[in-house]
């Protein structure tokens, strides 16, 4: 048994993030809108004959005793399959570590569902979203691979209305922000009943502008102001609308040209040094 294959990871960007309330076991209920980007990581796939599984990510520093959740991914498919092989994982990240747009994630549902594919195990993308889910809240969306309006701990996922065209400028400002600290440092003062909060709702760009929404801005701010600069820094160079996208680091500003969000990205380059990257929305 010989196999590779070759996978784009997305990026993903909240559109809106309302916390609603902790839960006993420590999660937190959240009701946001989630987009895909084509910033993506490039996640290599090899199977051989053997045992075991591996991963080269250059890049990404991992604490005492933590393992790539790619790798956990790949593990969690073969007990899941019972097949014995082995699994090599080479990530080429592009998409900045604990920065808010996903990519651990994102690359953790490449790996379930390229697995899933090379191997011809026929999972079905609802057992594949319930083993992303053991995995961390944000894996079943990348699973689920649309746009999308996420409840419980962002595990129960509808399809969003259709959205205005629109492109992005992330914004990177080079430190990052861990999201067990944000979620942590949350004063919940709001609701935990989804209900009163309205729906994210289809309509043009003035629309999507007035929708953009994250309640953990507040507390990543406060730490960190710089994302108050990057966010009027987008919007004097042409954005319409800006925000953080989940706990931060990245920002990223809403434009209806692309061509327009290129320039205001060199622009922050030259001025700030910050890290920037236009994308488009993925259907």
């Amino acid at each position: 048994m010989k196999m590779q294959g070759v996978y784009s990871a997305p990026a993903k960007i909240n559109l809106c993030l309302h916390v609603l309330g902790r839960r006993r076991d420590g999660y937190h209920r959240v009701a946001m809108a989630m987009q895909r980007v084509d910033l993506c990581d490039r996640v290599e796939v090899d199977i051989c004959e053997g045992a075991g599984v591996s991963v080269s990510c250059d890049g990404v520093v991992l604490g005492c005793g933590e393992e790539n959740i790619a790798a956990r991914a790949a593990r969690l498919i073969l007990d899941e399959s019972g097949i014995d092989c082995a699994v090599h994982l080479t990530i080429d990240k592009n998409i900045p570590v604990a920065a808010g747009l996903g990519g651990g994630s994102s690359d953790a549902a490449t790996v379930l569902m390229a697995l899933d594919g090379m191997l011809g195990l026929g999972l079905g993308r609802g057992r594949l979203m319930e083993l992303g889910l053991m995995l961390g809240a944000d894996v079943p969306f990348f699973v689920f691979g649309a746009p999308a309006w996420a409840t419980g701990i962002g595990e129960r996922l509808d399809c969003l209305p259709e959205l205005p065209p629109f492109c992005c400028l992330l914004v990177h400002p080079g430190f990052t922000v861990s999201t067990a600290w944000v979620y942590q440092s949350l004063q919940l003062t709001i609701s935990d009943e989804v209900a009163n909060l309205p729906r994210f709702s289809a309509g043009g760009i003035d629309v999507l502008i007035r929708q953009l929404h994250n309640d953990l801005e507040r507390v990543t701010v406060r730490a960190h102001p710089q994302i108050d600069h990057v966010k009027q820094e987008l919007l004097r160079n042409g954005a319409l609308g800006a925000l953080m996208s989940g706990s931060g680091a990245t920002v990223f500003g809403v434009f209806e040209d692309f061509d327009v969000a290129v320039r205001a990205g060199e622009l922050l380059v030259d001025q700030f040094g910050w890290k920037t990257f236009p994308v488009r929305p993925l259907p």
